[in-house]
């Protein structure tokens, strides 16, 4: 398998619908040039890829999940903005990039983050109604509503805000990170499944993108505290500095290395029993092998 090249294919994919859809007319110029600064500033699109390669490994059109794989990145990318704001994580970097705000202000980078989430939900109904309002495509939505919601990703953000500065418990902080990190992650893939139509393979989805969303959030974490700054196109040990709890904090690096593995192992043994293809086995092990 060109692993490589697949990924890259996926990525042009993506890449191309998004250019596609963010053409918004009849808004202010900077308001749309500041979500294309940050939607187009590099990232690895790992969400939809995730939803493309589910659905493709179970046998459906990935063609047909892109839509909302897309919506799900624009979410991702309006979380980054106000993660990087002042009154968030106040990071200068992002992807080798200034942040948002530093291009634009923070009055504008905070609207841009809003424009980009309200135009995934735009999006969303958008797609729910060019599918005759499938129930697929109507549960689809749903799964993406709340994974970015108060129960998802932004109580997540919460419990992390929270604790700055608390010594949180191993079990507390895969809680926390479940959402923060995880629950996006869940839901790309977990739209893959549901398009494809196979919902008998949902509970083998949800184990996979647990395990891997921790072991992503983990090789973060390993990250931030020994990655290469020039790699990872921001500083590092910005964690340690707000007075973070991270695996590396309670674990170490070398047990967060054997406890990132654990999870990556589960979450490949179950990405093999997903997609026989391999792509999605491969695309799990790059994860944790990655350098930024």
């Amino acid at each position: 398998m060109d692993f490589k090249g697949l990924y890259e294919k996926k990525r042009i994919m993506i890449n191309n619908y998004l250019d596609d859809i963010i053409k918004v007319e009849n808004a202010p110029d900077v308001i749309v040039s500041a979500m294309k600064y940050s939607l187009f500033a590099g990232g690895k699109r790992i969400r939809p890829v995730l939803s493309l390669s589910v659905c493709e490994g179970l046998g459906g059109n990935p063609e047909r999940v892109l839509p909302l794989a897309c919506c799900i990145e624009l979410i991702h990318t309006y979380s980054l903005i106000h993660d990087d704001l002042p009154s968030m994580d106040n990071d200068d970097m992002r992807r080798g990039k200034p942040t948002n705000h530093k291009v634009y202000g923070e009055a504008i980078a905070v609207l841009a983050g809003d424009a980009l989430l309200n135009y995934a939900y735009e999006f969303i109904l958008k797609t729910i109604s060019d599918n005759n309002f499938e129930s697929k495509y109507t549960l689809a939505g749903q799964i993406i509503g709340k994974a970015a919601g108060s129960t998802g990703m932004i109580g997540g953000q919460v419990i992390d805000i929270q604790n700055e500065g608390k010594n949180m418990s191993l079990e507390e902080l895969i809680h926390m990170h479940s959402k923060k990190t995880g629950a996006l992650i869940e839901a790309a893939c977990a739209i893959g499944g549901i398009v494809a139509d196979k919902m008998d393979k949902l509970d083998d989805i949800k184990d996979y993108s647990h395990n891997l969303g921790i072991a992503f959030q983990i090789v973060d974490d390993i990250l931030d505290c020994t990655g290469d700054a020039n790699k990872l196109g921001k500083k590092t040990g910005r964690d340690e500095a707000r007075g973070k709890s991270t695996f590396v904090k309670i674990l170490g690096v070398n047990e967060s290395r054997k406890l990132a593995i654990e999870y990556s192992n589960r979450a490949l043994n179950l990405a093999n029993m997903i997609d026989k293809t391999g792509f999605l086995g491969e695309f799990t092990e790059f994860l944790l092998n990655r350098e930024n």
